[in-house]
Parts: C-alpha cells; structure tokens; sequence
C-alpha cells in the first residue's frame, strides 16, 4: 500500500504518525508524510531523514508552513495545501490518503480519504475555555474547515470512544466512525538512569487543557518537573511555584530519560481525547497518577490512581511518597496496562482498516463500470 499521510509539528499528531510511519515503513508499505503547521524542528527533520536513508523511495517527507485548521489565521488553510497534496498524490501514486486533519478529507482526489479526529476545537473550548465559542469568523472558519472535511472523508477514527462521542456533539459525521486506540514504543531502558522519588508532566505549558494550574495549590512532598512549550503564538505559560522545576521542551531521548529518572507521572488535563505522554511515562515505568476525566478511565481503567481536585492530588503524592509498596504496584500496574496499546498493535488495526476502505473503492468502481 502507498500511504499519504498528514501530519502537524506542533503535538502529539507528529508523535502519533511518527509512530505510524515506522509501522508501516517496516511492514513493507511506502508513506508520503506531509507536515503542516510550521517547519520541523531539527529533532523532527533528523528523524525523516532516517527514515529516507533506510526506506530509500517507499518514504517521501515534504514540509509545509501553512497553518492548522485551529490556528487564528486558518483563512487560507485549504487553499494553501491543496495544490502541494494533490500533486504529491499524484507523483507518489498513492492508494489512500490518511488526513490528521480534518480539512483535508475534502480534498479532491479519487482515492479513500481517512480522518483520524485527535481532538477538536468545539470540546476543548467547551472543557479549557467556554469563551472561544462565542461567534467569531475564525469560529466560524474552523468549523466550516471541520465539517466540509467530514463530509468528503470515507471514514473517520478515534483514539477513543470518547473522543468519537464529543466529535459527534458538535459536528455530523456520516462516513463510518470507528475507534482506534494510539499505541507507543519506547527505546530499552538505560539501565544506569536512577529512579527518583519525583514526578514530571509534560505538555504545552501555554495550553489551558493541560490544567497544570492546579499544580500552583499543591504543596507536593516530591519535587515536581514539568517539561513543555512555554509559550506560542501569543500565549505564554504563566509561573509555576519555585519548588516545581520547569525544563522546556525536550527531544524524545530527554522525555525518556527524564520519565525513567521519574516516579510519578501527572496527568493533570482537564481535556484529555486519549494521552500520548501518560502513555510513555507508564512505558518508562512510572505511575500514573491522572485528573477523573472519563477519556483516561478508559484508557487507564483502574491501573492509575485518579484525583479531582488539589487537595486529593496532594494526598495521593503525599501516600506515593510514604509508602513505597504502593508506588511500585501503581508502577507496576501502569506499564503492565500500558502493553496493551502497543504501535504495532495499532498499525495493524489501521492496515486492516486501509484493506477495507480500498476494497470498498473497489467493488465501487466494479459496479460503476458494471
């Protein structure tokens, strides 16, 4: 199969197709990766320049500055990236176009068009900030983008059911609508890292979602780090307490290290569609301890321990740290739930899932021609 997919620069969407790509590359298949949103970082330029000198042809990369449906200037967000796709589809023969956004399953070309929905704005506003719903043009452009797209896909995905079902609140979605949980790897563990009685969170620091205020009404008994972008277009993360540590963004290999250096890990969000980062920090062997959103009792059950408020959470690291049984079954119980979203487990899912889309074009056009 030739894959294009698209991607961002900016989240965890590059994260999760990174994941993907590798999947897929291994598993004998080609994939054009196109990035939008703004340049790659050189961690992120370093990485598709691997994947070209193993993967020779079967990998094509091609960056694109133009913005992200949800960015404040998404005016020309569709007519910027049309004619770049439609000519890598076409050069790179693809089978099936895998869109990380949702405008671009209304991009007009005669293959499959999948939509994975990682998040939207309509539910994080309504969980982050109520505020971006009052009507705007920009609102009213997104949501144009969102829907127009939805409506040319062939088939939409979620990480989670509860993703599916906030998707499904504000805006229509004929085409199938299925559920596939992310999946991860992380490298072996460098066995000379020392574990630490600390917790880390990672996320954009200047992103309300990631409800990292509560951390200023926490008098935690373990040190705090917190790793993440501090500041973009015109939002700034505001100052954390002197006994948390904030470390900026760090590459893959310092997230890991700094998790496997780490106990505990906070998912502190207050909208949450799945959680790339608790994911990796269980891998690391963390614990994970997470805000009571229905989204993260899915992913995590009861293999991590769920707070809803400051004083909760600081009792919990308070017990955390106290008691050293405890912490290693919630260690332990997050890495052996953490297994079972692996990303090979989800490429599978995806492949089988571009099988059906492309025998259902198919059997459309054996009828067409009938």
């Amino acid at each position: 199969m030739r894959v294009l997919l698209t991607t961002d620069t900016i989240g965890g969407v590059w994260t999760f197709t990174q994941e993907l790509t590798e999947q897929l590359l291994a598993g004998g298949h080609a994939v054009a990766l196109v990035s939008f949103g703004r340049m790659p970082s050189p961690s992120q330029r370093m990485w598709t320049m691997q994947q070209g000198a193993q993967f020779g042809e079967s990998f094509h990369f091609a960056p694109c500055e133009s913005p992200l449906e949800w960015m404040q200037d998404n005016s020309a967000v569709f007519a910027e990236g049309v004619d770049p796709l439609l000519r890598i589809a076409r050069e790179f023969h693809a089978d099936i176009l895998h869109s990380n956004q949702f405008c671009w399953g209304a991009l007009p070309v005669g293959i499959p068009k999948l939509i994975t929905a990682h998040s939207d704005v309509m539910s994080w506003a309504q969980a982050a900030n109520p505020s971006v719903l009052r009507g705007s043009p920009w609102l009213s452009r997104y949501c144009s983008l969102v829907q127009q797209g939805l409506d040319g896909a062939n088939a939409v995905v979620a990480p989670t059911f509860w993703m599916r079902e906030a998707l499904r609140a504000h805006f229509h979605v004929h085409a199938p609508f299925n559920v596939i949980h992310n999946g991860r790897t992380v490298p072996a563990a460098d066995n000379s890292i020392e574990r630490r009685l600390q917790a880390i969170t990672a996320g954009r620091l200047w992103d309300k979602a990631k409800g990292l205020a509560i951390l200023c009404d926490v008098n935690s008994p373990i040190p705090i780090v917190i790793a993440g972008e501090e500041e973009f277009q015109g939002s700034v993360a505001k100052p954390v307490p002197v006994n948390i540590t904030t470390v900026g963004t760090l590459d893959q290999r310092q997230i890991f290290e700094t998790m496997r250096r780490s106990s505990v890990y906070l998912a502190t969000s207050i909208y949450e569609p799945f959680g790339l980062a608790p994911l990796e920090a269980a891998m690391c062997g963390c614990a994970i301890v997470a805000r009571d959103l229905s989204s993260l009792r899915e992913v995590w059950g009861d293999a991590a321990i769920y707070f809803h408020d400051a004083e909760q959470l600081e009792h919990m690291l308070t017990e955390l740290s106290d008691n050293p049984d405890l912490l290693r079954g919630s260690q332990n119980a997050a890495k052996e739930r953490a297994a079972h979203y692996s990303a090979p487990a989800m490429a599978a899912k995806y492949i089988e899932f571009y099988a059906g889309l492309l025998a259902a074009r198919k059997q459309e056009l054996i009828t067409y021609a009938a």
